[in-house]
């Protein structure tokens, strides 16, 4: 039974150091792909794709991954290293979030065409929105004594959570804005598809590192 136990135990961590190279390899390669389809410059609009496939699929994954005890780039450094990393790539998410909202708004007024009338566009705004809230009450784990009305326990499963939920949004969101004009005109047949995958992939690869590391924790303290 132990040795069953034991040989479960390991075929579930190689798939989990196989997942999470995995979804290493697709938000980098989804990235570069949508840089090379949007090419940033050329058009104000360009950048939009761009900088948000930047933040929700590259920097904010490396962001999640970074804490997972399986598929972490940083696992031989100190916690305290990839938690100032995991902050380092949220900001950088943030930033990129916020300028690519910011852009397509602005590309809109030039164009005299409404606002948030997609469910892309809609859920867009409500995911930049999560990512900003989520980030501010990342500095209560930071600085604990600026809020003592939980334990630091609770704050930290709230926080996995919510930013579990976020990501989640981020991912639907990236899906959604591959259904709109422009990317279904550039990309089209199987790349689509291949490309459709893509945040599906890294949207359960996360859930499932984010699930494994909180009942782990779960295991241990009991």
């Amino acid at each position: 039974m132990t040795h069953s136990s034991d040989t479960d135990s390991r075929l579930h961590r190689t798939l989990r150091l196989l997942s999470g190279a995995a979804a290493h390899l697709t938000a980098f390669i989804f990235t570069i792909y949508i840089s090379c389809v949007s090419q940033p410059g050329t058009t104000l609009f360009s950048w939009h794709p761009f900088l948000m496939s930047l933040a929700f699929s590259f920097f904010m994954t490396e962001a999640v991954l970074v804490l997972s005890p399986d598929s972490s780039l940083l696992r031989s450094f100190s916690r305290t290293v990839r938690v100032r990393a995991h902050w380092v790539l949220q900001v950088l998410a943030a930033v990129c979030a916020i300028l690519g909202l910011t852009i397509i708004y602005y590309n809109k007024v030039l164009h005299e065409r409404p606002h948030f009338s997609t469910w892309h566009g809609l859920l867009g705004a409500l995911t930049v929105t999560w990512a900003l809230i989520q980030n501010a009450g990342g500095m209560t784990l930071l600085y604990p004594k600026l809020t003592q009305r939980w334990t630091l326990s609770t704050r930290k499963l709230y926080h996995a959570t919510s930013g579990l939920l976020g990501y989640l949004l981020g991912c639907a969101s990236l899906s959604l804005g591959m259904c709109s004009l422009w990317f279904s005109a550039n990309v089209t047949g199987s790349v689509w598809y291949l490309c459709a995958l893509c945040p599906l992939l890294t949207g359960l690869v996360v859930m499932n590192q984010v699930s494994n590391a909180y009942l782990y924790r779960k295991r241990s303290q009991s």
